[in-house]
């Protein structure tokens, strides 16, 4: 996830918008990635792992590689993000479980339906949330923005040029109509 969605993301669940979910191997994915995509060392990208892991304690699902099993038309690569997914149903069998990612080909939608498992993309999933919780949704990218301008990650901007960057093109434009083309 972009430099903007995760930390936008996390505020949101500081809020109570949703209740966040991983597992050990998508923070080894995650920290792998980063590094590979960014000029950030691997120290940094831990420390941020395990500040993630300390404010959302429940969020880890620790080894889900037990539930990897029965999988067949999601990408294999990915069967340890659903594993995740059903790690939670276990623990709350009436939780609403979204795996959300850009890379919806790698996930067949019959596979999760199955298994009471959703997908969605960012973009889309926060376009819905807009609905009932546009005002925090302003906040945690105001938040994120404030906080990546800073640090010296990004240069100032508008928030809809943050998200058209970030590829949120729906929320851009709900964003856009609601700051009056700002």
């Amino acid at each position: 996830m972009s430099g903007l969605l995760r930390p936008t993301l996390l505020h949101l669940a500081r809020a109570d918008i949703f209740t966040p979910v991983w597992s050990d191997r998508i923070g080894q994915e995650w920290r792998r990635n980063a590094a590979r995509l960014w000029p950030i060392s691997p120290e940094l990208l831990q420390a941020e792992w395990d500040k993630m892991d300390a404010n959302f304690p429940l969020a880890n699902m620790g080894d889900v590689t037990a539930f990897e099993t029965g999988l067949r038309h999601s990408d294999r690569k990915d069967w340890h993000v659903i594993a995740a997914g059903l790690a939670t149903l276990v623990k709350d069998p009436a939780a609403h479980v979204t795996v959300v990612t850009w890379n919806l080909k790698d996930f067949r939608r019959s596979e999760l339906r199955q298994r009471k498992l959703h997908l969605s993309d960012p973009d889309h999933l926060l376009s819905l949330w807009w609905v009932t919780d546009a005002d925090a949704i302003l906040k945690a990218l105001d938040t994120s923005i404030n906080d990546l301008v800073k640090a010296g990650r990004r240069a100032p901007d508008t928030v809809v040029n943050f998200l058209k960057r970030d590829r949120l093109f729906r929320l851009a434009a709900l964003v856009n109509a609601r700051l009056g083309g700002l």
